[in-house]
């Protein structure tokens, strides 16, 4: 039952008391936490989850919700803001952020259709235009959308591609297919791209085996020289390169391709551009570290995260083009979407919809949160917050190279620290196991959480940096903590 008020305090009505409510929750929950993460099982997990009924007969009000479900929730999540918790890309959003996301969620706008956000609509296309002008394009011609993070902005890069190359020989793959030419289409990265690349080509219709893996250099940078000679197989063979995918900030190291040198050959090729700097796309921001993506601006189309090293809630990237006019194979007209002036109406009530943009249609007004951000903090200060980071790295680097037992596997470049402890006797098997063993100790102990990879089959620890309230003193702990846990763990198996 609804009761007299229709209802109205579980809606519009309720919302500052929930915000409150959720407040408080949060302060209880934080000042319960003794480290990054609770030490839970997947199988202790799953056993305490396994008490939630989803769809309960009758609510318990939301006082108990949150003090049930809502600590249950916070209490065994990873807190991204602890200065141990170092594993991923995986951000502490900044206050203005959060404040931000309420007000998305209290209001629910959405962006398919104008009338169901009306300034939305426009504050989007504003963060586009504006994160346009920091890539070096005109934002006036340039274009983009909002997105869920730099898989959904790849996959849309090379659709583009895709089209691109289906329209020079005079096929639309909307409306006729990928066509026979397609089995020939290549696309080319370095062979520490994001996984989103393959995938992509996938979900294209190329297929995983489109996509051709080129070399790096000894600091992970796609090889230009390699370009070249693949590009020459390729016209050898009857294959056709379409895009280029440069990166500019690879998981696990950080590093940025040499855009400048790659912008030149696919230029000369013919190919789309597309930078992926979901990673790197922070340096935008910055006085001190611009110039590593100096090269950008010749780029056809660039994914940018903006909850990676841009501090916002989760499921907020972008997705950016030179020329907006090159977005049309996305164009769609729906007629329940209320697009352009409704009839007999002044020019001035035209209604501009990005559903035509997008690959989704229903999506939140995710712009707000970096908007509202910047308004509060300016962009210098989010700048300095990014070169803080690096600074961090840059020390974790340091203290890893004065532990005896540990092993620096490069520079970092971003705030990627990718290293190693080195067991007594150092051979693969027992290399691999202890690493394996101190990540996962230090996990289930809530000491820290820190990240794992693999460098030529081996397994390496890694620290990703994007805390920028973290100080040394917290990175040089956490690498001494890395390597006394090592030293605990390493310890001949007996016969």
């Amino acid at each position: 039952m609804t009761g007299e008020d229709g209802g109205r305090r579980w809606f519009g009505d309720g919302v500052p008391g929930a915000l409150r409510a959720a407040a408080s929750c949060l302060e209880a929950a934080a000042a319960e936490r003794t480290g990054p993460y609770g030490g839970a099982s997947p199988r202790e997990l799953a056993t305490l989850v396994a008490g939630v009924e989803p769809f309960p007969e009758e609510g318990a009000g939301l006082a108990a919700a949150l003090d049930g479900l809502g600590r249950l929730s916070l209490g065994h999540g990873v807190d991204p803001g602890h200065p141990a918790s170092a594993a991923h890309l995986h951000c502490q959003p900044l206050a203005a952020a959060v404040a931000a996301d309420a007000l998305v969620s209290a209001t629910n706008q959405s962006l398919d259709s104008w009338d169901q956000g009306p300034v939305a609509t426009h504050l989007e296309q504003r963060l586009v235009a504006g994160l346009a002008g920091r890539v070096g394009w005109d934002p006036e011609v340039a274009g983009g959308v909002v997105t869920s993070g730099g898989t959904q902005s790849n996959l849309m890069g090379l659709l583009l591609a895709r089209d691109a190359a289906a329209a020079r020989s005079g096929r639309e793959v909307a409306a006729d297919g990928l066509g026979p030419d397609a089995g020939r289409w290549r696309v080319l990265c370095s062979e520490l791209a994001h996984f989103s690349v393959t995938r992509s080509a996938a979900l294209l219709g190329l297929g995983g085996r489109a996509v051709v893996a080129l070399g790096t250099d000894a600091d992970r940078r796609l090889r230009p020289g390699e370009l070249d000679r693949a590009l020459d197989r390729m016209d050898a063979a009857g294959q056709v390169p379409v895009a280029l995918v440069a990166t500019a900030g690879t998981t696990d190291f950080g590093s940025i391709d040499p855009l400048p040198a790659l912008a030149e050959r696919a230029r000369a090729a013919g190919l789309w551009l597309h930078v992926d700097a979901a990673w790197g796309g922070g340096l935008l921001f910055s006085d001190r570290h611009r110039g590593l993506l100096a090269g950008i601006e010749a780029a056809d189309s660039v994914a940018v995260d903006l909850h990676k090293l841009l501090w916002q809630p989760a499921g907020c990237g972008a997705f950016l083009v030179r020329d907006q006019e090159l977005l049309a194979p996305l164009e769609v007209t729906v007629p329940y979407l209320n697009p352009g002036p409704p009839p007999g109406a002044a020019e001035a009530w035209a209604m501009p919809h990005l559903v035509g943009r997008s690959l989704a249609t229903t999506r939140r007004f995710a712009a707000l949160t970096p908007l509202l951000s910047f308004q509060a903090l300016g962009r210098r200060a989010i700048g300095a917050l990014v070169d803080r980071t690096l600074e961090l790295a840059a020390g974790a680097a340091e203290a890893v190279e004065a532990e005896p037992r540990l092993a620096l596997t490069a520079r970092p470049v971003l705030g990627s620290v990718v290293f190693r402890y080195l067991p007594d006797p150092d051979d693969p098997a027992r290399s691999d196991r202890v690493n394996e063993a101190i990540r996962l100790h230090l996990l289930a102990t809530g000491q820290a959480v820190v990240g794992r990879t693999e460098v030529a089959g081996r397994t390496h620890l890694k620290l990703t940096l994007v805390n920028p309230t973290a100080t040394e003193a917290d990175v040089a702990a956490l690498v001494a903590l890395v390597a006394r846990a090592g030293a605990g763990l390493d310890q001949p198996r007996q016969p």
